[in-house]
């Protein structure tokens, strides 16, 4: 369902018939969803194997590592994280050692292959950690060896970056535009974010950027302080004004000899679905904007999963945001989170501005993306797009189903920022 300009009217949100039945905590009533559920009743979980496979994770590891889990995930989302990473630990060490002997055989592609999928998988394990929990800060740096050593082996298009930021940086990759060699013409580029717990190397195996490359337009993906290497290595917490981290992003890709400062655009997941419009509403010098989901008054979500309503993304959650936010205890975070709200924002955007929604959403209200198209009234052109059951997407971020999400997003930075769809 795709709703442009200011004709839009609410619609009501249709059934979908794919995978099992759930409660709606939004709706109230049994929808169906599309996550595929390795740990029945365990979204958490479940999601966090939903990400390693649209990351290119192979299925015969996700079950070998799984399998013996199951039990483990059967007593809630927080319990057993240990042994979750201790399960996929094991099986990117072995990746580890195998990617060893291709590269003791000259075989760099498919030693890569095999790191990509050992950093996939120790991220993913680390993730799951609560914030201080053992191991988790050796997963992560064995996660970032891997990683960097599979886009050198695998001659990827992917550079690794660092951004100035006050006394500090911001860690990011950047993937060219796919052009004709002759063609020395400064291009577009779009400004790639992090939600609540993403990570750069996430952003990436999105394949969005592998999207926008094929359309002419370049990627910088960023962990802007909050998430990944900004929070772990640098100690940078999440700001609910976007715009002091956007801006630097954004300077620094205007000052490339091969980006065109008019020309670059800004997308966000998850929680870059409230970040990307705060930060282009105060930073005008985006060109265009989209979110891969809404996330109109995060504030509010913090309030109903207190009381239980809407899941989790990750498991310990409340020790993992106030490690976000850099907050002493709780009453600290939500006021340091208080201002997560787009109310009397959006109107500030001029820009071209795409707003997609999962059609059962089981984080964030449908509604959120309704209000932030709705108060879009100053961008030039705004489309509303849900993903229904005719395509798939319908989860948090298309956590079933990527693929629609992301064409879907890079034909609109290319329709709006001079890239070619054909």
């Amino acid at each position: 369902m795709s709703l442009r300009g200011p004709g839009f009217h609410s619609h009501p949100v249709a059934s979908v018939i794919v995978c099992s039945k759930i409660v709606h905590p939004y709706l109230g009533v049994k929808a169906s969803v599309a996550l595929f559920e390795f740990f029945p009743g365990n979204y958490v979980w479940n999601l966090s194997v939903a990400i390693a496979l649209a990351s290119g994770a192979e299925p015969g590891e996700i079950f070998e590592m799984c399998q013996p889990l199951k039990n483990a995930a059967a007593r809630g989302e927080d319990a057993g994280t240990a042994q979750f990473l201790a399960a996929w630990v094991a099986m990117a060490e072995k990746l580890i050692g195998l990617a060893a002997d291709d590269e003791a055989r000259g075989r760099a592609y498919s030693a890569a292959h095999k790191l990509q999928r050992a950093a996939l998988y120790l991220l993913n394990a680390e993730r799951m950690q609560g914030h201080g929990h053992p191991g988790r800060a050796e997963t992560y740096a064995k996660a970032q060896q891997s990683f960097r050593r599979c886009i050198g082996l695998g001659n990827e298009n992917c550079e690794r970056c660092v951004i100035p930021y006050r006394n500090s940086s911001i860690p990011a990759l950047l993937t060219r535009a796919d052009r004709p060699s002759e063609d020395c013409r400064p291009g577009p580029c779009v400004l790639f974010v992090n939600g609540l717990d993403s990570c750069k190397e996430l952003l990436y195996w999105s394949r969005l950027p592998h999207a926008l490359a094929q359309r002419g337009i370049s990627t910088l993906c960023v962990d802007q302080p909050g998430s990944g290497e900004a929070l772990r290595l640098n100690g940078l917490h999440a700001t609910y004004e976007a715009e002091q981290w956007a801006t630097p992003c954004y300077e620094w890709l205007a000052d490339r000899p091969d980006i065109d400062p008019a020309r670059i655009g800004m997308t966000g997941i998850s929680l870059g679905g409230y970040f990307v419009p705060r930060a282009m509403a105060f930073e005008r010098r985006f060109a265009s904007g989209a979110v891969w989901g809404a996330n109109h008054d995060w504030a509010q979500v913090q309030r109903r999963r207190l009381q239980r309503e809407g899941e989790n993304p990750v498991p310990h959650y409340w020790h993992h945001v106030m490690w976000v936010f850099g907050a002493h205890d709780m009453q600290d975070f939500l006021e340091k989170s208080a201002g997560m709200h787009l109310d009397g924002v959006l109107e500030r955007i001029k820009v071209p501005f795409l707003v997609t929604h999962g059609e059962h959403d089981r984080q964030i209200p449908l509604s959120h993306a309704r209000q932030t198209f709705e108060q879009l009234t100053g961008s030039p052109r705004r489309e509303l797009k849900i993903f229904t059951a005719r395509e798939g997407g319908i989860e948090h971020v298309g956590a079933d189903n990527m693929s629609f999400g992301r064409d879907y997003i890079a034909d609109w930075f290319a329709e709006t920022l001079g890239g070619h769809t054909a």
